[in-house]
């Protein structure tokens, strides 16, 4: 395995662990930091003691990353320490869920209907452009031209999301559309494997 791609592994699981956090905390409502790492991960007690002091100081990171990103708060009760969702951290994790949820649903049935973005962001927010783009091709949406991406089934919920997260509302246009001409490489391109 190349460099890269050992990379982009540990880039995944950062991600898994981040959105597990987040999700977790989601959840209870608030979770006692103390408690995160040795109730949250008493299922690896089996691991060497080595992976799980690894697997707490991670859990403690991240956190950490949650808490400056402001996805997170802590808060002071009776001496302990808790984590809290914040709104914006309610809104990341929605964010994961729908991507997760478009990303799982490929095997749908085809409505035939084409899902079309149109964005046009200007040139002094060309990283937010970028993100756009990214996130739109790892979900494998299909790109006509630079600002103009093609989805088979319904993300709209999705798209919204990403509006809001990247504050690109108006810059951003959702469209369905019965017919693309010359559609069928298009068709191919989302035909189930």
């Amino acid at each position: 395995m190349g460099m890269t791609e050992i990379e982009a592994k540990k880039k995944r699981r950062r991600g898994y662990l981040r959105d597990a956090l987040l999700a977790s905390i989601a959840l209870s409502g608030a979770v006692l930091v103390a408690a995160i790492a040795p109730n949250a991960l008493a299922q690896l007690r089996h691991l060497p003691a080595i992976k799980r002091a690894q697997l707490r100081y991670k859990a403690k990171t991240i956190l950490g990353r949650l808490a400056a990103q402001g996805l997170i708060k802590f808060e002071k009760r009776n001496g302990k320490s808790y984590a809290r969702i914040t709104d914006a951290g309610q809104k990341a994790l929605s964010l994961e869920q729908q991507k997760a949820a478009l990303h799982n649903g490929k095997k749908r049935r085809w409505d035939k209907r084409w899902r079309v973005i149109i964005f046009d962001i200007p040139e002094r927010r060309r990283k937010v452009r970028d993100r756009l783009r990214i996130i739109m091709r790892e979900l494998g949406f299909a790109r006509l031209q630079d600002s103009v991406w093609v989805y088979p089934y319904d993300c709209e919920d999705l798209m919204a999301l990403l509006k809001a997260d990247l504050k690109i509302g108006a810059a951003v246009l959702y469209m369905v559309v019965e017919h693309i001409e010359n559609d069928k490489q298009l068709q191919t391109q989302f035909a189930p494997k």
